[in-house]
């Protein structure tokens, strides 16, 4: 599976493709230079696990990028209540 980051400094979104299809995909928004908001996850029901594929992008995208992240999308947000070793990059 390929996950590519399409930023173009105000939004941006994590895309996963596996081959021609679209697997998923994670939109978020700049809230400042510090920090970006993740407003929607969709995931296509044939990929099993793709929305925590996409949030591991985005968390690794804020440690590089050394930012902090809003989880306004239900999924992100109920991804940071349950896996503490995330919580890092939470703003």
């Amino acid at each position: 599976m390929n996950i590519e980051n399409v930023d173009d400094g105000k939004k941006g979104h994590f895309k996963a493709t596996e081959g021609d299809t679209e697997a998923g995909l994670m939109t978020y928004t700049w809230a400042g230079d510090d920090k970006f908001i993740i407003d929607h996850t969709e995931g296509n029901p044939e990929f099993k696990g793709v929305g925590m594929k996409l949030l591991d992008k985005a968390v690794a995208f804020a440690r590089e990028k050394n930012v902090k992240i809003i989880p306004l999308c239900p999924f992100a947000k109920k991804m940071f209540e349950r896996k503490e070793e995330i919580r890092d990059v939470l703003a």
